[in-house]
């Protein structure tokens, strides 16, 4: 049977992290809290574990998980191209509920799925997310619900729709609690900054989530006038 741990008690974080980190490197599932929602989590570089992610939540491969990062840095690790646009972005959003969609390194020894050459990226304001991709490294995340179900806020809430799939939970509490604007549970706000790889291209809001459009637009004009 799956287990749960208590992430705001000391023991059960350690034995909970200690556990999460061991069954990444044996290419299993752990769900984590994020600060938007619940993501079951996978090494992003094994392609077995990331199809055993697609299929606990009942998606196909047309449908990549995203990925999540310990920290800026590793945006120019994974992505071959990162326009000054996306730099002003994610020094303002960062670690927070943006997730931008970018050519990946052809180099990459990786299979998200269809994903045309491109990786989502974003780096989560969680401490527990953050303190396990700083030891796994990049992660496959995707939220924790089967498709079609709502995307889960707790861990209990994720555990009832996963169940044995995973063999982790860690509880970090009820997610979506760092966006007192928006109503706890909503996802990341997904742009694709493929376009600005190419001259007179732009930079393209594809899911409305806790980051505003009028924030994005904001600094993406800030950006524009400081070049």
């Amino acid at each position: 049977m799956a287990t749960i741990y208590d992430c705001s008690v000391q023991a059960e974080l350690l034995t909970g992290m200690r556990l999460a980190r061991v069954a990444i490197g044996r290419g299993e599932l752990v769900v984590m809290p994020t600060d938007t929602v619940y993501g079951i989590a996978a090494d992003a570089f094994s392609p077995a574990a990331v199809q055993r992610l697609l299929d606990a939540k009942g998606r196909t491969r047309q449908a990549p998980p995203p990925v999540l990062v310990p920290g800026i840095p590793t945006l120019d690790a994974l992505a071959s191209f990162v326009p000054d646009e996306v730099r002003a972005l994610v020094a303002e959003f960062w670690p927070g509920g943006l997730t931008i969609i970018l050519p990946a390194r052809e180099s990459l020894s990786w299979d998200l799925g269809e994903t045309n050459g491109t990786v989502a990226l974003r780096m989560p304001d969680n401490p527990v997310a953050l303190e396990l991709l700083t030891e796994t490294g990049p992660l496959a995340v995707s939220s924790a619900n089967l498709t079609g179900e709502p995307a889960a806020t707790t861990a209990a809430e994720a555990e009832r729709m996963l169940g044995e799939s995973v063999g982790i939970y860690l509880d970090g509490g009820e997610s979506g609690t760092a966006y007192e604007t928006a109503a706890a549970g909503t996802g990341s706000t997904i742009v694709d900054a493929t376009g600005l790889t190419v001259p007179g291209g732009s930079l393209t809001i594809v899911r409305h989530g806790v980051i505003s459009d009028e924030a994005i637009e904001a600094v993406l004009a800030k950006a524009k006038q400081a070049s």
